[in-house]
């Protein structure tokens, strides 16, 4: 891969402790290794906060998404969607999540977890934004809420779901975001098989640094961090699943990418 052809990272959980010792450094190197712009993940109000102030200071280089995960839906209240909706009319800030359902977890309970991703799909329609969603092993209360509501454009970060699920999501417009998972020879088998169903512009690559590192990686990084930087290691995989170039494949999803979030 080429600076010619950069390519973005539509999640990097940036303001991740893991990163505090070296956040420029790492977006430096991702820069350096083509992978810009890049878009940081807001997870909760505080991270959310954090996010959109680091990404001001990098203008055109760091994008941030506004939300909360439904882990921490225990802690919403009306005053957050409030601080939610003062964040996103900020330049910087792109889409209204990662928000959704995470039924694998249970870390909110799930009456909880569905009435605040409601209200951030209200507030994504509200302020004409996309959504950064997140599903897991909660399809069918996902689905049934976001139809409920008539969802907004909308990316599924860290696909790994079923050949049913990812056409669910396609029959509702939704685009669809690939992680490392893709490069896992274990667990990554399904979506390697999966990924070429997703129409091109579709698709989306991610990160979702510091999590989910490429398990093939030749060079292992330091305890076991991923970064923005090895998008490209994961975009190869990608395209060597659907049998596109590598070149055409980080054109289509860097295209796909600036007009989903708005980022010229």
């Amino acid at each position: 891969m080429s600076n010619s052809n950069p390519i973005v990272d539509i999640s990097v959980n940036l303001m991740h402790r893991s990163f505090n010792q070296d956040r420029e450094a790492v977006v430096e190197k991702a820069i350096a290794g083509g992978v810009t712009p890049l878009v940081i993940t807001g997870t909760s109000l505080r991270s959310s906060q954090e996010a959109a102030h680091y990404a001001g200071q990098y203008p055109g280089k760091l994008y941030a998404t506004a939300g909360v995960h439904p882990h921490d839906a225990k802690n919403c209240s009306p005053d957050t969607i409030r601080k939610l909706r003062e964040l996103a009319v900020r330049p910087q800030v792109v889409a209204i999540g990662e928000c959704g359902l995470d039924y694998n977890r249970d870390f909110s309970p799930r009456d909880v977890q569905r009435r605040w991703f409601g209200e951030q799909i209200k507030l994504a329609l509200e302020l004409d934004m996309p959504l950064f969603l997140h599903d897991r092993e909660a399809h069918q209360d996902f689905i049934s809420i976001l139809k409920e509501h008539g969802a907004p454009k909308a990316v599924v970060h860290c696909f790994t779901g079923t050949y049913a699920e990812l056409k669910a999501y396609l029959d509702l417009g939704f685009y669809i975001g690939i992680t490392g998972w893709i490069c896992d020879e274990r667990r990554g088998k399904p979506l390697r098989d999966l990924v070429r169903n997703i129409p091109l512009d579709r698709l989306m690559v991610e990160t979702d640094a510091p999590f989910l590192t490429p398990r093939d990686l030749k060079e292992k990084p330091a305890e076991g961090r991923n970064e923005p930087a090895f998008l490209p290691h994961i975009l190869q995989a990608v395209a060597r699943c659907i049998g596109k170039p590598a070149e055409e494949v980080a054109k289509a999803t860097t295209e796909t990418a600036r007009e989903f979030f708005r980022i010229t």
